[in-house]
């Protein structure tokens, strides 16, 4: 019964220690990836997703829903990198040292230009 007890015990502080780590590296931005941060009632996010999976099935994006805590962190901690101010709308895409807001034809060429580095 003692080792049960401990084994509970372990797990849940693993767990804690483990999910303490993953909200760390979410608050972080990476230079090397594609970050979308999107809100799910926006339907030009919902536009823009699938322009994306559908002309390049191969990128890995970084999806951050700006609906929750974190992800809104995530985004205003790139906003300001950027020092775009209050001004700031979804999709938003953070790719490396430069960034696309709003999704429209002239908007998808130039994430087709600026999304090459990022490609495999």
């Amino acid at each position: 019964m003692k080792k049960i007890f401990y084994l509970l015990v372990f797990s849940l502080l693993f767990t804690a220690a483990c999910d303490g780590n993953a909200s760390n590296a979410r608050t972080e931005l990476s230079p090397d990836k594609v970050y979308f941060f999107y809100s799910n009632s926006c339907p030009h996010c919902h536009d823009a997703l699938e322009y994306i999976n559908g002309k390049y099935p191969e990128l890995k994006l970084s999806m951050v829903n700006v609906g929750n805590s974190e992800g809104y962190n995530l985004l205003i901690k790139c906003t300001r990198d950027f020092k775009l101010g209050s001004r700031i709308g979804t999709p938003f895409f953070c790719m490396g040292r430069q960034y696309l807001m709003g999704w429209s034809p002239q908007i998808a060429d130039s994430f087709d230009e600026k999304v090459k580095p990022f490609l495999n």
